[in-house]
C-alpha cells in the first residue's frame, strides 16, 4: 500500500484510502459495503497476452467478460485470466490484491469507468480500498488500450 500512496502523492493526484474489516471479494460485496454503484467498483484483472501481461482495469457493472470478443477490440490475438500464482509473481500482490495503480503492468481501462466521479479498487491490502477519479486513475497509468464502452460484458 505504501508503493501505492507513494506514486500517487509524486504525482501530486487525489485520492483516498478506505479500511473494511473484511477483504471484499466481489463487486457486489464491494458495492454494498462501500455504499456506491456496482459500476463504481474497478478490480484490478491481470491478464495474459500474446504481447505479454496486462491489467484490465474494468467497471463492476460488466459483469462476466467475453475475453475472446474483447481481444481484438484491443489489439490482441489472445486474452485470458492469469492464474493466482502468475498474479503473484508478477505483480507481488495476491489475486483480490492487485492495487489500481503501481503495479508495473500497462494497463486496459475501461471506459465505462468515466461515467462516475470516483471508483473504486485494489490498493495493495485486502482491508482497504482506493477511491480515486478515473482522470486520476488515467494519469497515474500506462494506459495502452481502451475498453469501449458498448462492449466485453457478456
Amino acid at each position: 500500500m505504501e508503493r501505492v500512496k507513494r506514486l500517487l502523492d509524486e504525482q501530486g493526484l487525489p485520492y483516498e484510502l478506505i479500511p473494511h474489516d473484511q477483504p471484499i471479494r466481489s463487486a457486489r460485496e464491494g458495492a454494498s459495503l462501500l455504499g456506491i454503484e456496482i459500476g463504481q467498483t474497478a478490480p484490478a484483472l491481470i491478464l495474459e497476452t500474446d504481447k505479454g501481461h496486462v491489467a484490465l482495469i474494468v467497471s463492476g457493472k460488466r459483469g462476466r467478460l467475453d475475453f475472446a470478443q474483447m481481444a481484438p477490440l484491443l489489439g490482441f490475438r489472445q486474452l485470458k485470466m492469469a492464474g493466482a500464482t502468475e498474479v503473484k509473481r508478477i505483480t507481488g500482490y495476491e489475486p483480490g490484491s492487485v492495487p489500481l495503480v503501481g503495479h508495473d503492468l500497462p494497463v486496459v481501462l475501461d471506459d465505462e469507468l468515466f461515467s462516475y466521479p470516483f471508483v473504486y479498487g485494489g490498493a495493495g491490502d485486502p482491508l482497504w480500498t482506493l477511491k480515486l477519479s478515473p482522470q486520476a486513475l488515467e494519469q497515474a497509468s500506462r494506459v495502452v488500450a481502451r475498453l469501449p464502452r458498448e462492449t466485453g460484458g457478456k
